[in-house]
């Protein structure tokens, strides 16, 4: 008999939440973490966007999760006082030749089930007269969220179904042995086994490695991860009161774009850019990106001066697309047809990874109750 029902990897708010949900059933489940405490590296750090679904393809996952995990999200922060604001975003077209991307983007929203209101440059004006503007788009379920806050009555919930939150452990070795899966975990410089029914890879930016201690070829299948950095500037006090919305511009190839991110806390910052840095993970900003991130920050909102910016946080996106590669989907897979029977492994959690956290973690408890 197994240790453990149910073995989640990793406690980002992705785990968290799949650990949240799977936990009432399997109350011997155990989550392991290798920080000293739970969601410190991805999940804590990005914009806190609480995304519509209005940019990704048809059909696919993150369409799908991200419409539905915005709605349990909204649900779950009324019931459980997380922290959050349904602020409302604008995606504006600064010149007349980016009209054409707000009518393919409006189109594909609607094919997503997310209605998006179209704002003449008038409108845009009014409901925030410093954005430069030639037209946009509304997006009213847009909002932002207290990550920290989420993932804490995440863990709440784990613990209080019974199961064990086990920080500081490394995952050093996975692999299926007699019908079950037998990890070895790394803590405070002794490694011990331990056996589970089932394992769910939600490593985040080790999930290609955790995908691979498996004896999965990650190559092969489609599964190596790309680190792309992400990294923000925060505007002076004196001019954080300029947008009462997120403000985000027409969407890039490699990512929403630069964008005017609003916290709870009332700060404005700007960002993310997209910067692949192989398998690094140092989180400085530099701050020779100061110029870039002014004039991005001006396309947007003209009266930001370079003088108004300072390097703020930095965060790491595990992508499955490299630099120049189109569009992946998440990947949520259930693994019996490699042979690995009871092993789900979750890859490329980049956005909307946050807002479709608790609809990830319904897709993953309807696979572990058919595995």
């Amino acid at each position: 008999m197994a240790d453990s029902g149910i073995a989640v990897i990793g406690a980002g708010v992705v785990g968290l939440a799949v650990a949240a949900r799977l936990a009432p059933r399997h109350p011997d489940l155990v989550v392991l973490e290798r920080n000293p405490r739970h969601g410190q590296e991805t999940s804590s750090r990005n914009s806190e966007v609480i995304h519509a679904g209005i940019y990704y393809p048809p059909g696919s996952l993150k369409a799908r999760l991200c419409v539905q995990g915005n709605r349990l999200l909204y649900e779950l922060c009324e019931k459980r006082g997380v922290p959050h604001r349904r602020c409302g975003k604008i995606v504006t077209a600064s010149v007349e030749s980016e009209r054409p991307a707000l009518e393919t983007l409006q189109a594909r929203a609607r094919d997503n089930g997310v209605e998006l209101q179209r704002l003449s440059a008038a409108e845009v004006h009014d409901l925030e007269p410093h954005v430069s503007s030639v037209g946009g788009l509304l997006s009213p379920d847009s909002g932002i969220v207290s990550a920290h806050g989420l993932m804490d009555v995440l863990l709440q919930a784990v613990r209080e179904a019974g199961a064990v939150f086990q920080p500081r452990a490394e995952l050093a070795g996975l692999e299926r042995a007699g019908g079950d899966y037998r990890l070895a975990v790394r803590s405070g410089g002794k490694t011990e086994t331990f056996t589970a029914e089932r394992v769910v890879n939600a490593a985040g930016l080790e999930a290609d490695t955790v995908a691979a201690l498996a004896g999965i070829d990650v190559d092969a299948v489609g599964y190596r991860q790309h680190y792309c950095k992400g990294s923000y500037f925060s505007v002076v006090p004196a001019k954080a009161g300029l947008l009462a919305r997120l403000v985000y511009p027409v969407p890039g190839h490699v990512s929403l774009g630069v964008h005017a991110v609003l916290g709870l806390d009332g700060r404005l910052r700007f960002g993310p850019d997209a910067e692949y840095v192989g398998r690094a993970t140092d989180y400085r900003v530099d701050e020779a990106k100061a110029r870039d991130f002014a004039a991005a920050a001006r396309r947007l909102v003209p009266a930001i001066e370079d003088k108004d910016l300072a390097p703020d946080i930095s965060g790491i996106r595990p992508k499955l697309q490299g630099p120049g590669a189109g569009f992946r989907d998440f990947v949520v897979a259930e693994e019996s047809g490699r042979g690995l029977p009871g092993l789900v492994n979750l890859l490329g959690m980049d956005s909307p990874g946050l807002t479709s956290a608790l609809a990830i973690a319904h897709h993953v408890a309807d696979l572990v109750g058919s595995s």
